[in-house]
């Protein structure tokens, strides 16, 4: 949480409505690594980096357990919607 909250000041809190998928997760990418406050060393050099946040509820873990299986229903799973609300609320932030 820590490290996403420092890619997201690289970026002033703003992302893009395509940032977002239709299932309810987001990313986004920064080009220089050091942005993030990491000390700059010569033998790495500079790299960007690429976020992905996967949104779930609470009972996902149906879907991907060994032992009886079962599948999510429509209104447990998270929407663009959701994850764009719960995004400006949690960062205060902005999506064009």
């Amino acid at each position: 949480e820590e490290i996403l909250e420092r890619g997201l000041k690289v970026k002033e809190y703003e992302l893009r409505k395509r940032n977002f998928s239709e299932t309810g997760n987001f990313g986004f990418g920064i080009s220089e690594h050091i942005d993030l406050g990491i000390k700059y060393d010569p033998a790495i050099g500079i790299y960007g980096m690429d976020f992905y946040c996967c949104m779930t509820r609470p009972g996902e873990r149906v879907a991907k357990r060994r032992r009886c299986k079962s599948r999510v229903g429509a209104s447990h799973r998270i929407n663009q919607a959701e994850t764009v609300k719960w995004y400006k609320n949690r960062f205060e932030g902005i999506v064009r």
